[in-house]
Formats: structure tokens, C-alpha cells, sequence
């Protein structure tokens, strides 16, 4: 169904539910951004700030039964699936009561409990675990779809080749969101994806494939929406291509050399998915400003609860070093 704007009809509940996800994400990379710097954080950190309307759009249809699998830069889908943002933030900072007990830390961070199979250091790690969880939902027949989120750089990888090749050839219930922020690590996609067409590749392996604009939060929930409506149906796997870009470096502390003098603070004012949001609502006074703002204070008294416990909680005891680490079967 569609509403007069050309999107899918959503309530206002709705559309508050989508600035709060896309809201929490930014604040709580902004703000990892300044805790980083102070040396407080251990390991490498990947911020997922600026593309917040992909994770938002495509996790709004999928309830926690669903499965994601992630990557190195994951918090955003994280959250947008429903992780716990003070665990998280916990578990970034290396706390034994982080999602995972301090050891996974920012790009391992992983809640089955919420259908979040993990994010995955590995790139083009993800669609593959996707993939095999999809031959489960499958099997199980209740209806459930699973996504992988991969960037620019990740598909180009042989092993993305290959789950896609085996989600078609056994028709699986797979969403692959590709975000092309326009660079795999330093390399711009130009140059490092060979057709500059990742959706057209993807198409090539006989799925459906979808190209959206990845700072338009409606593109993304409209375009996402009928993909997995339509692997929920039996109908099988899809690709979206959600074009947009990244506020920082690829990790925190990446001097970007490579990016042009005003490259970000131009996207900062033309490809920024909740100014676009804010702009849009208003436009068509489907949600009063006032309760956006209400979120804003919201969302940020979040953001300094989780820091504020991160840093009180205590670490690991190095009793714990093997705890979960081995399994019997």
C-alpha cells in the first residue's frame, strides 16, 4: 500500500519508531566519536554515521525471529535491529556485562536473542552465515527472512559470489543489502568495482535487484519492504544497492587523504538521511516537529546513560579468558 507521498503507508507511530532508530544510531556514533579519541575505547572502531536511513528502512520490516548478519562497521544495524544501546555501548567499551561479555567489543558485537547473528571483521563474511541461516528458515517454514548488510568492498569478494549463487539455486528467504558509501576502505568504488554496477552484478546470478538512494530513509523502507514481503511469499532472494556515504574514516583515526577538501561537510548538508526525514514529514505534516524534538532529548539523555554505565561497569575478571570461547557439542 501506498500513501500520497509515493511511500509505503506508514503511521505516525511508525514514522516516530524510524527517526528514534535512525536518531539513536547518529548520536551514538557522534558520540563514540569523542569517547574514542580520549583512548578509553579499546580496538578498532568503524563508524556507521551517514547511512543510518539503510540500517532504519530495511530492519523496520523484520521482526526479531528474522535474522542480520553485519560488518565491521555494524552499530547502526545493531540498533536498528534492537540491541540493547547500553550493552552495546558496554561491550565496545570491553565491560563483562557487554552484550558479549566484553570480548566481541565494537566489530563483533552479536544478540541472537534479537535475531542479530553478529557483526563480522571479515569482509564479505557476512552473506554467507546469512545464507545458511536462510537454508534454516527455510527449512523451518514459519515464514522468516534473513539479510546481510555488505558494502561496496565486501562485493567484490568470491565468497558473496557464492552465497548468492546458492541462495538462488535453492530460492531461500535472503535479503543482500549492499551500501555503497563510495569507498572499500581508501579505494573509491569507481575504480575497485569493475562494473560499477553491484545490483546489475547481482542480477546476473538471477535474483531481483533493486538500486535506492541510501540517504532517503522512504526509498530504502519502500524498495526493502517489497523485496522481503516477497521472500517472506516464497518468491526467493533479492539484492538492494542503497547509494549514500559515510561521515568519518573508515576506522576512527583515518587521516582520509583520499576524500576531497569539502568532500564531507557537502554531504553533511545534502546526503544527511534526518534532515531529509525532518524535511519530508514536514512537508507533507504527517508528524508534528515538536515530537521529533522530544526524541532528540530523548535519544541523547540515552546516549550519556550508556556511556556513563560503560565506564563505571567493571572488565572481565581474567578468570573468564575461556568462557564461551569453547563449546561441547
Amino acid at each position: 500500500m501506498h500513501g500520497p507521498g509515493g511511500y509505503m503507508a506508514l503511521t505516525e507511530d511508525q514514522l516516530l519508531d524510524a527517526y528514534r532508530v535512525m536518531k539513536t544510531i547518529r548520536e551514538f556514533e557522534e558520540r563514540l566519536h569523542v569517547e574514542i579519541a580520549t583512548g578509553a575505547i579499546p580496538g578498532f572502531t568503524h563508524l556507521y554515521s551517514g547511512q543510518e536511513a539503510v540500517a532504519a528502512g530495511v530492519c523496520a520490516h523484520l521482526a526479531d525471529d528474522d535474522y542480520i548478519v553485519s560488518t565491521h562497521r555494524g552499530h547502526g544495524h545493531c540498533i536498528a535491529k534492537g540491541c540493547d544501546v547500553i550493552g552495546m555501548m558496554k561491550e565496545i567499551y570491553g565491560r563483562a556485562d557487554g552484550l558479549c561479555k566484553g570480548k566481541g567489543g565494537s566489530m563483533h558485537i552479536a544478540d541472537f536473542d534479537k535475531g542479530m547473528l553478529g557483526a563480522n571483521a571479515i569482509v564479505g563474511g557476512g552473506p554467507p552465515i546469512a545464507t545458511g541461516a536462510a537454508i534454516a528458515t527455510k527449512l523451518d517454514g514459519k515464514g522468516k527472512v534473513t539479510a546481510s548488510f555488505n558494502g561496496d568492498g565486501g562485493s567484490n569478494q568470491g565468497t558473496v559470489f557464492e552465497a548468492m549463487n546458492l541462495a538462488v539455486v535453492l530460492n531461500l528467504p535472503t535479503l543482500f543489502v549492499y551500501e555503497d558509501n563510495g569507498y572499500g576502505e581508501h579505494t573509491g568504488t569507481s575504480y575497485s568495482v569493475g562494473s560499477n554496477d553491484i545490483a546489475g552484478r547481482c542480477a546476473g546470478f538471477g535474483m531481483p535487484a533493486v538500486k535506492c538512494d541510501g540517504a532517503d530513509f522512504f526509498a530504502v523502507y519502500e524498495a526493502a519492504g517489497e523485496l522481503i514481503d516477497a521472500a517472506r511469499s516464497g518468491e526467493g532472494p533479492a539484492a538492494l544497492e542503497c547509494s549514500i556515504t559515510r561521515f568519518y574514516g573508515h576506522y576512527e583515526g583515518d587521516p582520509q587523504r583520499y576524500r576531497a577538501k569539502d568532500e564531507v561537510s557537502n554531504f553533511r548538508e545534502t546526503m544527511d538521511c534526518l534532515k531529509n526525514f525532518r524535511s519530508r514529514v514536514a512537508k507533507d505534516g504527517s508528524v508534528d516537529a515538536a515530537k521529533l524534538d522530544a526524541i532528540d532529548d530523548e535519544v541523547m539523555a540515552l546516549i550519556d546513560r550508556a556511556v556513563a554505565e560503560a565506564q563505571a561497569a567493571p572488565a572481565p575478571a581474567l578468570s573468564d579468558v575461556l568462557t564461551d570461547v569453547y563449546i561441547n557439542y
